[in-house]
């Protein structure tokens, strides 16, 4: 594969992955430039992480990038994207595309009218472990999946996994629930981990979204903790015919219909003496379901997860397929839309309509 060229807009917390990225494999991924439309805000940032900085999105062209990545804040995603598109300039954008319905029709008409290249970085399904999950399924352990109870991801998040796993495709769901608020003692933040005993007030969404096909979601995101707490973990159940999920459990009939259980193992390289420190592989049994695309780099889940759509960027502009497209994307986000209607009016019925992105 050759290196891949990229530019890149935003110089936020989401945009340091790129270039983290980019700085640990220099020999598979070339940053071009970084768009900062500020001048003494983009000199301080070229002179913090030594990158190449301009200040237009012309001499970001000029630098001749495959794609750009677009990491800016949200709000104004939806008019900048719809500028690429106008320009023909490939894309990978962070999510969310849009903030409201109205924003997602808009980015489908434009994307109906121009046909741009562009893609949007949804990365959960590429980590290691839902990327594990997800090859259990597909490789029929469990059967036909009928249900998942997701507590780890919220919103547009949440409702990628659940639409993946379950394999709903636009199908039409019902939505209800209902907010609740509990206590919780912080004990850490992006920062890192805190110590004063602090508690604080944590909402917890909880979610039945039934779809027209009988599959069922059970959507329970706890914020901030989900995230960052080392008192409030993830939980992921998924429930089919022949086995289950159950977090880093696997349960299913083999061929001759007699129960296995089996314990996924997640192996990193420089532990216990061992000297590389970097993710390998996570394994079930003595099968693979999951192996790192870049052995010895040092990146986090995220990160792997990351550089995984750059390079799955690079395959679809070069001939490949899409890997999350924006019809995908604006679906999510659709169904994010519809889950924050449901927890505005508690435990009653919403229901998602149909959307253009979704007629075939």
């Amino acid at each position: 594969m050759s290196k891949i060229r990229f530019g890149l807009i935003g110089s936020g917390w989401r945009a340091e992955f790129y270039i983290r990225i980019a700085k640990a494999l220099p020999e598979m991924f070339d940053l071009a430039a970084v768009m900062i439309r500020s001048k003494e805000k983009g000199e301080a940032f070229s002179a913090k992480f030594s990158v190449k900085v301009v200040n237009t999105l012309d001499e970001l062209v000029e630098k001749e990038p495959e794609f750009v990545v677009m990491a800016i804040k949200r709000g104004i995603v939806t008019e900048n994207l719809i500028t690429l598109f106008e320009r023909g300039i490939p894309v990978l954008t962070e999510t969310p595309p849009g903030e409201d319905v109205e924003a997602l029709h808009q980015l489908w008409d434009a994307y109906q009218k121009y046909q741009p290249k562009v893609q949007v970085a949804e990365q959960y399904f590429l980590q290691p472990l839902y990327a594990s999950w997800y090859k259990a399924i597909c490789d029929g352990k469990l059967g036909e999946v009928e249900n998942i109870n997701i507590s780890s991801l919220h919103g547009y998040h949440g409702a990628s996994i659940i639409r993946q796993f379950l394999r709903t495709g636009f199908e039409n769901c019902r939505i209800y629930g209902k907010r609740y608020w509990f206590d919780v003692t912080e004990t850490y933040g992006r920062e890192g981990m805190v110590f004063d005993g602090e508690v604080v007030k944590c909402s917890r969404d909880r979610l039945t979204m039934e779809f027209d096909n009988g599959k069922v979601a059970y959507f329970d995101f706890s914020d901030p903790a989900q995230y960052h707490s080392f008192i409030r973990t993830r939980q992921l159940t998924v429930q089919g015919t022949r086995g289950e999920i159950d977090d880093l459990t696997i349960r299913y009939l083999n061929a001759q219909n007699i129960p296995v259980t089996q314990d996924l193992r997640r192996i990193d390289l420089g532990v216990y003496g061992n000297q590389e420190w970097s993710h390998y592989a996570v394994m079930l049994g003595e099968e693979f379901l999951f192996r790192t695309p870049f052995i010895n780099a040092r990146f986090n889940d995220d990160e792997i997860a990351v550089a995984s759509c750059m390079v799955k960027m690079h395959e679809y502009i070069n001939g490949g397929e899409e890997f999350y497209g924006m019809a995908d994307a604006l679906q999510d986000m659709y169904i994010c839309l519809k889950m924050d209607e449901a927890l505005e009016h508690p435990v009653t019925v919403v229901e998602t309509q149909t959307q253009p992105w979704a007629q075939k």
